[in-house]
């Protein structure tokens, strides 16, 4: 269900709008279509910030690993 709201923009960004969207689309159906992109955006980081944290830790433990196995193989004297 599409509701009509009403948005004040300033008069360059309608002129880019205008020039983008070219004359076969509305204001409307870009301003949508550039929203959904930013909100489908900003989910996919949500996800990728997530999917880093887990890197982060998975490669911190291997690093303690392998810093242990370099010690045991070549103590320190």
């Amino acid at each position: 269900m599409k509701l009509r709201i009403s948005v004040a923009l300033p008069s360059d960004v309608l002129a880019k709008i205008d020039h983008v969207a070219g004359s076969k689309v509305s204001r409307s159906s870009f301003i949508e279509l550039v929203l959904r992109n930013y909100f489908r955006d900003l989910d996919r980081m949500k996800i990728h910030a997530g999917d880093l944290q887990h890197i982060n830790a998975a490669a911190d433990r291997l690093n303690s690993e392998a810093t242990d196995i370099l010690q045991y193989q070549a103590p320190q004297e």
